[in-house]
């Protein structure tokens, strides 16, 4: 029997409504969850969903996820040098605004993210992401039901 796939949550900023949708897939789909962050977050009580604290430091929650990431499983991050590590792992990575990365993008995506660094870098105020739009959570969440949907036919 082939071992199922998990989703892994890089939790220490994913948004709450991000996370209140992947709550709702578990109930749903029966699927495990395991979010990890470097500070306590709230989980609602369920046998399908964990949650692992690391220590303070850069990237130790990455370090986590990718330690215990299976081939297969998806991990759910806004960063980008963690989602090209899933890929290389053999992992599926989901941006909480619903853009899945791949093989084919995630080089370039980190290129600009090294860019947009080394401008920050030199003092050039780049600006954030804008707020989570309704429309940014019902696009992660139609990724997300296509992915579980795309997952449970090929089991």
């Amino acid at each position: 029997m082939a071992e199922k796939i998990k989703i892994w949550v890089d939790a220490d900023a994913c948004p709450v409504a991000v996370r209140e949708i992947v709550y709702k897939a578990v109930k749903r789909t029966g699927v495990h969850v395991t979010l990890v962050a470097n500070r306590p977050v709230r989980i609602p009580p369920s046998h399908s969903i964990k949650f692992i604290q690391v220590a303070s430091g850069p990237d130790l929650a990455d370090k986590e996820i990718v330690k215990r990431l299976s081939r297969g499983d998806l991990v759910i991050t806004a960063d980008i040098p963690l989602a090209a590590e899933v890929i290389e792992k053999g992992g599926h990575a989901l941006n909480p605004r619903g853009a899945m990365y791949s093989d084919e993008d995630i080089k370039s995506r980190l290129s600009m993210r090294d860019f947009m660094d080394t401008l920050r870098g030199t003092g050039i105020d780049t600006g954030g992401p804008p707020p989570l739009s309704p429309g940014d959570r019902q696009t992660f969440a139609n990724q997300l039901d296509k992915f579980l949907t795309r997952y449970r036919s090929n089991v």
